[in-house]
């Protein structure tokens, strides 16, 4: 197995992390790792006021770090979003599947809601990660 970390140059520099962790197995197979997207812009900072604009950042930031490892939205095969009120996703739950469908298209991989108490950046209302597996 080899590994091959990837940090594109549109995301915020990685401090301690690798935006994307490709794993090369015997048989060829690449598993994709994606490190915890908030709505960081290129300089770090938190962009958006509301958990619909912050989750299509997010959500953008991720499929970028998966392009940059060779993948597409397709390839997902687990997304986790985190975030810091439940309640208020659940209320966007309508809108955030039609930004989803916009940037990642109508395939959903398995995916799970969980409620924190706070994100890294404290501005940060949702974080999304996930792998993804290409052929």
């Amino acid at each position: 197995m080899s590994l091959d970390r990837r940090n594109p140059e549109e995301l915020s520099p990685p401090t301690g992390f690798s935006h994307a962790t490709v794993a090369t197995v015997a048989t060829g197979t690449r598993v994709v790792f994606l490190a915890g997207q908030t709505a960081l812009d290129g300089e770090g900072k938190v962009v958006g006021a509301t958990l619909p604009e912050q989750f299509e950042r997010a959500l953008g930031n991720l499929l970028a770090a998966l392009r940059a490892a060779g993948g597409s939205p397709g390839d997902l095969a687990r997304v986790t979003v985190y975030a810091t009120d439940v309640a208020d996703y659940r209320a966007h739950a309508r809108e955030l599947g039609l930004v989803w469908q916009r940037l990642a298209g109508r395939d959903y991989p398995a995916m799970a809601v969980i409620g924190v108490t706070r994100l890294w950046d404290e501005q940060a209302l949702v974080e999304l990660d996930g792998f993804a597996v290409l052929d």
